[in-house]
């Protein structure tokens, strides 16, 4: 019997990759995302791979929005096996800068919507007997960086609750909690952040395609790891904040301001923050291996519209 695997934020960047890559392999999937035209765009990319595709257009920072999105999937197609929670928005700024409500949504978005998602799906994987669900965390997860405080916070939390809920689902052998954690990765999410720096944002190299984090996401759906790191990054980032805390506060501060942040005026704006924007969505944000231009402005972002 082919899975049904719920993608939440699947209408653009990895989310969108990973229905993709689940299409490929049969999956009747259910994309989740504010932005209807985008969820279109997507369902028919996973229809010509020849999968079934239900779209829910639904904001999963809102209360109800996790349990609605769950009680549409059931609805459709009678059960959920996997769960991909990889809805996200992305802010630059100082803490000073941020504007309160950029900073909450990040964190509702990034964190506690994923954490209702949660408590919404756990109790039908309990009445089935199993379940996999899969958070896209990401590097920030594990180490911290300048002006993108409110989304290391979120990271930071969904790690540790990750685990946590693991811990308390080994008396329940079926239901399988896993976390992937990408460095930075190709992906329209850094054209629509919200931006408070006065300064052009870029990801800091090295960039990994979409498709590798989504191969990542269907590997540890499937497998038995249970945490897994996408892109060279992480093996200089985490040995460096652990071994030598200091040096790695001056390296990423001024590789932020060297690559990250450049020197060119920027206005203010929250981005695809909170607000969605209506538009096709893509995968990719046309950032390519190292970013030395930024692409051509794309009205989309990775986070569920």
């Amino acid at each position: 019997m082919r899975q049904v695997v719920v993608v939440t934020g699947g209408s653009r960047g990895i989310g969108r990759a990973a229905a993709l890559r689940f299409a490929k392999k049969g999956s009747r999937l259910v994309l989740v995302a504010r932005d209807e035209v985008a969820l279109a765009s997507a369902a028919d990319d996973c229809r010509a791979r020849g999968a079934e595709v239900h779209t829910v257009s639904i904001d999963l920072a809102l209360p109800d929005g996790p349990e609605r999105a769950a009680d549409a999937a059931i609805d459709r197609f009678g059960r959920i096996d996997v769960w991909v929670a990889s809805a996200s928005v992305f802010s630059y700024g100082s803490v000073e800068d941020t504007p309160d409500a950029v900073r909450d949504r990040v964190i509702e978005t990034n964190l506690v919507g994923h954490m209702r998602a949660a408590r919404a799906v756990i109790p039908h994987f309990r009445a089935r007997g199993g379940g996999t669900l899969v958070f896209v965390g990401s590097l920030y997860s594990q180490v911290a960086g300048p002006y993108v405080s409110s989304y290391v916070a979120a990271k930071h939390g969904l790690l540790g609750f990750t685990r946590s809920l693991r811990q308390e689902m080994l008396a329940h052998r079926g239901i399988r909690i896993k976390i992937v954690l990408p460095a930075s990765i190709d992906t329209p999410i850094y054209q629509r952040a919200a931006n408070y720096t006065g300064r052009t944002a870029f990801p800091l190299p090295p960039v990994v395609a979409a498709d590798r984090v989504a191969r990542a996401i269907v590997r540890v759906a499937r497998g038995r790891r249970h945490e897994v790191g996408v892109g060279a990054a992480q093996f200089v980032t985490r040995p460096l904040q652990f071994l030598a805390p200091r040096v790695y506060d001056r390296f990423i501060r001024a590789l932020q301001h060297l690559l990250g942040l450049r020197r060119r005026h920027a206005a203010p704006t929250p981005g695809a923050v909170l607000d969605a924007q209506h538009d096709p969505g893509a995968v990719s944000g046309g950032w390519g291996r190292v970013p030395l231009r930024r692409p051509r402005e794309r009205r989309s972002s990775v986070a569920g519209g």
